[in-house]
């Protein structure tokens, strides 16, 4: 294994671009629990940066082990080296840059062929901004086993490091189409038979009330604005959770999730 001491070292700044989005093909990968989702999604794995802390330990030891028989590339550093390229203040000591899994459309296609429509459900995200909400909703919909998530432009980076923390690696198993434009997704929708439906607050039907059965596309705006008027009228179908206390609305991952349960019910 390699021991690295310089913060100037090639594999030091690779790992800092890597964690700021600056190298689009991988994916930073920070704490023992999401570093072993990696092994587990079977993804190639570029660099591995561990602690002596962490090697120390009965999970780093079983880790490292595993990880040796899908990279080469493992390397100790000191817990300031470590620092300057960890996303989180209380790291555990190991990270993890492995390829990005294939997105697009042909992937959550083939999701849906494979499934054979089992339990029809795609969500799309339009312009989610907050990588906490994003990571929220993803680890929700693979808790619920939806046929794919599919985010638009200008959404935040499903394979950020918050939105991977918060997906607790959900993103590096789901079928996913990034970076889509909203038309496309709902003409798409609308070729492989999805009925698509969204929230609205003046929705007459409650979302208990919407026949889960058919084959549907849950469709969310961003947090701040929502979908746009000439948005919603693309939209199928409309749905509204009652809220008490004169509350107006609901973050948007508790929201998804009342939805998706209520659809896997």
């Amino acid at each position: 294994m390699l021991k690295i001491t310089s913060r100037d070292n090639q594999k030091i700044k690779f790992a800092r671009k890597a964690r700021d989005g600056r190298e689009r093909d991988f994916v930073f990968v920070e704490g023992a629990r999401l570093a072993e989702e990696v092994l587990k999604a079977n993804l190639p794995i570029r660099e591995v940066f561990f602690t002596e802390d962490f090697a120390e330990t009965e999970r780093g030891q079983s880790f490292l082990n595993a990880v040796k028989t899908k990279s080469e590339s493992l390397a100790e550093v000191s817990t300031k080296i470590f620092d300057s390229i960890a996303d989180t203040k209380t790291s555990q000591g190991i990270i993890v840059i492995c390829e990005k899994p294939l997105t697009g459309e042909s992937v959550v296609n083939a999701n849906l062929l494979t499934r054979n429509l089992r339990f029809p459900l795609v969500i799309l995200l339009h312009e989610i901004n907050n990588p906490n909400n994003l990571g929220a909703i993803l680890r929700t919909a693979e808790a619920v086993d939806v046929s794919g998530v599919i985010t638009t432009k200008n959404s935040a980076d499903v394979f950020s490091p918050k939105a991977i923390r918060g997906a607790m690696g959900a993103s590096l198993r789901l079928p996913l189409w990034t970076n889509a434009d909203f038309p496309e997704v709902l003409e798409w929708s609308r070729e492989k038979n999805l009925k698509s439906v969204c929230a609205d607050v003046n929705a007459e039907k409650l979302y208990t009330e919407i026949d889960w059965n058919a084959a549907r596309l849950l469709v969310f705006g961003s947090e701040a604005h929502g979908l746009s008027a000439g948005e919603r009228a693309r939209i199928d179908e409309s749905l509204l959770i009652p809220m008490a206390n004169g509350v107006e609305s609901l973050n948007i991952a508790v929201a998804c999730g009342i939805i998706l349960y209520e659809a896997r019910r």
